[in-house]
């Protein structure tokens, strides 16, 4: 795990010289287990963004923004009663295990000191905040509520006394020297990381195997020299947070991980190497988890349309025998005089056949030698028919294949509100019933909110990223002479440059939001075309989102995540 008790503690480092003596200003919970807590410290407002995600808890500055519930949940408002206007006095770590104490100081409402403690666990599943009495050590609330049925160690419940987590007894690595970490290992047992993580607190894997790394042969020189080396140089604030990415996976830590072998990235401050690790990652989880239902309908209805072609397809290859039904028909019109009724075949001269062959027609005996013939014909028209209908029910069912792709790779990407939209879209459509009829009456009229980037040299570029946002960008928000951005027979969002002359650069720079936020979002020489908006039509009774265009030219890019958050406004 990288978020162990060495990186909370190097993030304690950051939060401590940032907001201790600052006001707590306000309290936000934008989601059920994260809090903002927007804080005013040496002249300026920073946001802290405190996750108890099961997966991706954590504690940091962000500059992200997050769009806040209508009605903030009780414990939004319990934390706003006892903290907002609070000073924050003083922030520790319990130990060098991955908990965070704000102690902060301020009045009630009939104006007596009092002290409040928020206890910030980060503890992956079992991660919590809890706002705690400093002078009772009563918990007053907690955001997730843990009775003694589910933890006979400790009850996380208002009333309670709070209790630390069990004591594991390891070692401080801080103030390890030579002769205690040779006491620690065994070197004839191997597996030298994992007895560091079983004897010193606040060691991960992932730290521990970088000092076996750094220690070369890692004997009882190289490896105690190595350890102290790194432990004194995070303790003495010499940390380069870094992410380490190997094979599509993504590794942080204080410091470089020269094991890991893979591409590294530094960052100035912790805090933004972890709002970069965690962009979009509990969003999308959270995405998963709420619209769990719609991916389900989607997946379900473009496999009903695949299946309805194969079925169609075969009905076409039956429908090809229309040419035998009526040359059965024709002759069996011309030899009636050798057919009686009763018969079952009858072989006649084929007149068509420049050998002069015969042919066997088929006969229902029930039927008289002039049925028989009408029979072939009508079975000749039916099938006729048919071949244009067949055809155009494939078609169909090809542009629900098309539309349904379309939404899908929209779900990879989209936020909250994005899913609130295509869900909308598919109650209007048709495909959905409307579950909340007076909520979605208020929001039918509301304008969708784009997302917007900026290029180097400061044009706008504004991405659609469902089907609300691109036909309102299309159709109504971009003007006439700006240039209009998609991949090219792949299903993506629409991206408009507003600006009617933009540079390459730009040019380039919004072909790579149109290719990220695509289906070939992993590819490599994604082509993107690009046109004015003039030449970008919707045809009549066009799915949304659909459109045609003309006059474009194509350009060739590979998608990059860094250039995309770069980019951002």
């Amino acid at each position: 795990m990288s978020f162990d008790g060495i990186f909370t503690y190097g993030i304690l480092q950051e939060l401590d010289n940032a907001l201790t003596s600052g006001r707590i200003a306000k309290v936000y919970q934008p989601f059920p287990n994260e809090l903002i807590l927007q804080v005013r410290a040496k002249g300026e407002n920073r946001k802290l963004f405190i996750s108890t995600h099961p997966n991706y808890a954590r504690v940091h500055f962000t500059n992200e923004t997050y769009e806040n519930p209508a009605e903030p949940p009780m414990f939004c408002m319990l934390l706003r009663k006892h903290l907002e206007g609070n000073i924050i006095e003083r922030i520790y770590q319990l130990g060098l295990d991955r908990i965070l104490v704000i102690e902060t100081k301020g009045r009630n409402e009939i104006g007596d000191v009092t002290s409040k403690q928020l206890i910030i666990e980060i503890m992956g599943r079992h991660s919590n905040i809890m706002l705690v009495d400093k002078e009772t050590n009563i918990i007053i609330d907690s955001i997730k509520h843990i009775p003694m049925a589910l933890n006979r160690h400790r009850t996380l419940l208002p009333g309670a006394t709070y209790v630390l987590p069990p004591n594991q007894e390891k070692l401080d690595p801080f103030e390890a020297d030579e002769e205690m970490v040779l006491r620690s290992l065994d070197f004839n047992s191997g597996k030298i990381g994992n007895q560091l993580v079983q004897a010193f607190a606040g060691l991960s894997p992932l730290l521990a195997n970088e000092i076996v790394y750094r220690a070369g042969l890692a004997n009882q020189t190289t490896l105690p020299k190595a350890f102290i080396n790194t432990m004194s140089a995070i303790q003495n604030g010499n940390m380069q947070p870094t992410l380490t990415s190997v094979q599509g996976k993504d590794y942080f830590h204080l410091l470089s991980l020269s094991h890991l072998q893979g591409e590294e990235k530094t960052f100035p401050t912790i805090s933004e190497l972890l709002d970069r690790f965690y962009y979009g990652k509990a969003e999308r989880d959270r995405v998963k988890q709420q619209a769990h239902d719609l991916l389900q309908f989607m997946t379900t209805e473009k496999k009903k349309n695949e299946k309805k072609i194969n079925k169609l397809q075969r009905t076409l290859q039956q429908a090809e025998k229309a040419g035998e039904y009526q040359l059965a028909g024709e002759l069996l019109t011309s030899h009636l005089h050798l057919v009686k009724k009763g018969d079952t075949t009858v072989d006649v001269i084929n007149y068509y056949d420049e050998k002069g062959g015969t042919l066997t027609i088929e006969l229902d005996p029930q039927k008289t030698p002039a049925q028989n013939a009408q029979s072939y014909f009508t079975k000749y028209q039916k099938a006729k028919n048919s071949v244009a209908i067949v055809h155009e029910q494939i078609e169909k069912a090809q542009q629900e294949i098309v539309y349904f792709e379309s939404l899908l790779q929209q779900m990879e990407t989209a936020s909250h509100k994005d899913i609130a939209e295509i869900r909308e879209e598919l109650v209007e459509e048709g495909y959905l019933r409307n579950r909340q009829q007076k909520k979605n009456k208020k929001q039918k009229n509301s304008t969708p909110t784009l997302e917007q980037y900026k290029a180097s040299d400061g044009t706008v570029i504004l991405v659609g990223k469902n089907n609300k946002q691109n036909e309102y960008l299309t159709n109504k928000l971009a003007a006439r002479d700006h240039l209009w951005f998609h991949t090219k027979d792949t299903p993506g969002s629409h991206v408009v440059i507003r600006d009617a002359e933009p540079t390459e650069e730009t040019i380039l720079e919004a072909a790579h939001l149109a290719a990220y936020f695509s289906k070939a979002k992993n590819s490599s020489s994604v082509p993107v075309d690009f046109t004015k908006i003039r030449h970008v039509k919707k045809p009549n009774g066009a799915k949304p989102g659909f459109v045609t265009y003309d006059n474009q030219q194509t350009v060739y890019v590979t998608p990059n995540e860094e250039l995309v958050l770069k980019l951002r406004d």
